[in-house]
């Protein structure tokens, strides 16, 4: 008798957690230049689990950025293959002094793993690489699979898109699955269909060649802060509506049907409201706050610093001020292009009695995956098994980059099957993962690749 998932998880899953934790205790913080040898041991520590878990090859890849992980399993080569991406590089974890427990030391309370990566995108990648490993140990993979984990995700994957048009032949697959997304909740599971797009820059507004006392020279001498704070209010109106030129021309309306099935997905606006610690919620006139946060372009300063901030009072007029700037982006918006229009529009509004630069960061497109897609189907049934119920097919706010690359270098389709919560607080002090999600997720990542052979 063939053993089941659910047995095996309880046989190993001490093993899974401490596997695991060995991939959290690493800070392998991308965005940061001194952790770069954190990031090499990562991959490291990534390629020998691969290797553990029964692949045929599992290597560390160089690239123009941080190393990327490889590994694949060949069963036959009329056989589909499946592309599983992941990332192991991790948000900063600052502000630290509101982390109940040290970040990078794994702590396991209250039936949750809490650790900066235990969800994003450290404990999700395990899923699926455990959901393989019991597959193949029991002799019923029955398709190809290989692995890619980056570690460039946190900061816009620069090098990924070199990465893949040359190695095309080597990532060729099928299907991409990736979990690195969200559910609408514990007994709520959902598959994302959908993705934004993003765009993010740097501002930075010159005033007087050094700073001033505010005395002598306030009233006389613009304030680099406040002509900084007036722009980017600015950039929005009343209605919420973004104000740079052309910025809605790619912007399609959300299609009726759709808004239909939005308006069905269960969602209390005041328990919603109450979790996140506001008052009243505010957004574009006209959609749903649902609608708002998956299907509509958002414009938010992310950053904003200049002056003085240390403790007491300085009476001065700063010389510079800086504010990192993001843009949510729906499908057919090409960052690229709104780069280009928020760069030029800023600078034709700036006053003369600054200057202005505007440093472009990162981007990447929205994503849309159909619902008829075979392999979505089969996440589906992975769902149902797992979770005892259809999920929903739901948009989502957030952004992968790289998953429209995917589809423009590699030219597959990307499945998001994604198993986090809003209660995780990914990028936030105290991000955590459910011990019985990570049981849940690995049963639905191997009934569907059971499935999708089913599916072809």
């Amino acid at each position: 008798m063939i053993m089941t998932v659910n047995d095996y998880i309880q046989k190993h899953e001490s093993r899974f957690i401490d596997e695991l934790c060995s991939l959290i205790r690493i800070p392998s913080i991308s965005s940061h230049p001194k952790h770069r040898a954190d990031m090499e041991a990562c991959a490291l520590r990534w390629q020998e689990l691969l290797l553990e878990t029964g692949v045929d090859e599992a290597r560390v890849m160089l690239s123009a950025g941080n190393p990327l992980v490889f590994a694949r399993k060949h069963v036959a080569d009329d056989a589909p293959t499946v592309l599983v991406y992941g990332h192991y590089d991790v948000m900063p974890a600052e502000p630290l002094e509101l982390w109940e427990t040290d970040p990078f030391e794994p702590v396991i309370r209250d039936g949750r793993l809490w650790a900066r990566g235990a969800d994003d995108d450290k404990g999700q990648s395990m899923i699926q690489v455990k959901a393989f490993e019991y597959l193949q140990r029991l002799d019923l993979l029955k398709h190809n699979v290989k692995f890619l984990l980056e570690g460039e995700e946190e900061i816009g994957s620069p090098s990924i898109n070199a990465f893949l048009e040359e190695h095309r032949d080597l990532l060729k697959a099928d299907v991409v699955v990736v979990s690195d997304t969200s559910m609408l909740g514990a007994d709520l599971p959902s598959l994302t269909t959908g993705l934004r797009g993003l765009a993010y820059w740097q501002v930075e507004v010159t005033g007087p060649n050094r700073d001033l006392h505010s005395g002598h020279f306030g009233g006389a001498v613009a304030n680099p802060i406040n002509v900084l704070c007036k722009l980017l209010a600015d950039l929005q109106d009343v209605d919420g509506r973004i104000t740079i030129p052309h910025f809605y021309d790619d912007v399609e309306d959300v299609p009726d049907e759709e808004r239909r099935m939005i308006a069905q997905i269960p969602f209390d606006e005041e328990k919603y409201k109450a979790s996140i610690g506001v008052k009243a919620l505010k957004g574009e006139k006209g959609y749903s706050t649902l609608e708002r946060n998956s299907c509509r372009p958002s414009f938010d300063v992310c950053g904003i610093w200049g002056g003085y901030m240390g403790e007491g009072s300085k009476t001065v007029l700063p010389s510079k001020v800086y504010a990192k700037v993001s843009t949510r982006l729906v499908p057919h918006q090409q960052h690229e292009v709104i780069s280009q229009q928020f760069t030029d529009y800023i600078r034709s509004v700036a006053p003369d009695y600054v200057d202005v630069k505007v440093t472009p960061m990162h981007g990447g497109e929205g994503y849309v995956c159909p619902i008829s897609l075979p392999a979505y189907k089969a996440a589906e049934k992975g769902f149902a098994k797992a979770f005892g119920k259809q999920p929903l097919a739901v948009r989502r706010g957030g952004s992968i980059g790289i998953i429209s690359d995917f589809e423009r270098i590699l030219g597959v389709k990307t499945v998001l099957m994604g198993f986090g919560l809003e209660a995780n607080a990914i990028h936030s002090p105290n991000e955590s993962f459910p011990i019985d999600m990570f049981r849940r997720g690995m049963e639905a990542v191997v009934e569907f690749h059971i499935q999708l052979d089913s599916e072809k």
